[in-house]
């Protein structure tokens, strides 16, 4: 019994001990100075110089996603623009607007950096994604500039693809446009069939134009004068004077890009050389009058 009570007596003297060891806590009247400062709000911006596994118009932060770009992926992500100025600070730019043919401008200039020339060059197409309307009202402002390989000419959906398009159109690319076998239904273009330009075919890419100040709608009334536009890079391309004999020695087939793309900015028109009477069997580069004869 008297074991038990020295045992606690000794305990309490211990806990008194620990006790006036330990100071107590007292407010010091200022309620926020143990708090740590809660860091800036930071807007999304997507990354550049990244694959996107799908394309779209707007970027979503909540669902937003890169791949590895040596694993299959539908998009490069080539250049992540601002809007400034005037452009940032209305609504957010749409297409038709002068706002987004700037921004198209800047995408197209970065796109060209990034490949080794023009895109529409190549089985390419190039998009614009802008940030939700939400995300503008917050005060984003940013564009992306999206490039993506196309299965054809007349097929311009985007397809998947293994690989950067970093230098793509340095040296003998696949992608670029050369020759092609058209296929007619009467008197129309159905469709345009790529061939080795040593193989027997009608066509054969040329080069692109570009239209400045002209509506949709006025530019789809002017063929006549695409057309014009298109015989003279033949000229140039085959090296044969640009005359009143030039219609005689060659035709011309012409790609504008689409409604959408082109209130968008673009105005890029691509001119193929088009031989109704006789097939080719060679590149019309530099062919000169003897290879593209007066017929």
């Amino acid at each position: 019994m008297r074991r038990w009570l020295h045992a606690l007596a000794l305990a309490g003297t211990v806990t008194a001990v620990l006790a006036g060891c330990v100071q107590t806590h007292r407010a010091d009247g200022d309620l926020v100075d143990d708090w740590a400062a809660l860091p800036a709000p930071r807007l999304f911006v997507p990354a550049t110089d990244a694959c996107l596994p799908r394309l779209t118009a707007v970027v979503q932060a909540a669902t937003y996603e890169t791949v590895d770009c040596a694993r299959s992926h539908l998009a490069e992500a080539v250049h992540v623009g601002t809007f400034t100025g005037p452009a940032a600070l209305g609504a957010r730019p749409e297409p038709g607007s002068p706002e987004l043919r700037t921004a198209r401008a800047e995408c197209d200039q970065r796109a060209r950096e990034m490949i080794g020339g023009d895109w529409h060059a190549a089985r390419l197409t190039l998009n614009i994604a802008l940030p939700p309307a939400t995300a503008w009202l917050s005060g984003a402002r940013w564009f992306r500039c999206d490039l993506a390989e196309t299965g054809s000419i007349d097929n311009t959906r985007p397809v998947n693809r293994v690989g950067s398009l970093r230098g793509a159109l340095v040296g003998d690319n696949p992608l670029v446009h050369r020759c092609f076998d058209p296929k007619l239904i009467g008197a129309n273009l159905n469709y345009m069939a790529p061939v080795l330009c040593t193989e027997p075919h009608r066509a054969e890419f040329v080069g692109v134009y570009a239209e400045r100040d002209m509506s949709w709608a006025a530019f789809a009334r002017a063929a006549p004068a695409a057309h014009r536009r298109c015989m003279t890079l033949i000229a140039a391309f085959a090296g044969v004077p640009d005359n009143a004999e030039l219609p005689y020695r060659a035709g011309s087939i012409f790609y504008p890009p689409s409604q959408r793309e082109w209130e968008e900015g673009d105005r890029g028109v691509r001119c193929f050389l088009w031989s109704d009477d006789r097939k080719l069997t060679r590149s019309m580069r530099g062919a000169g009058p003897e290879g593209l004869p007066v017929i």
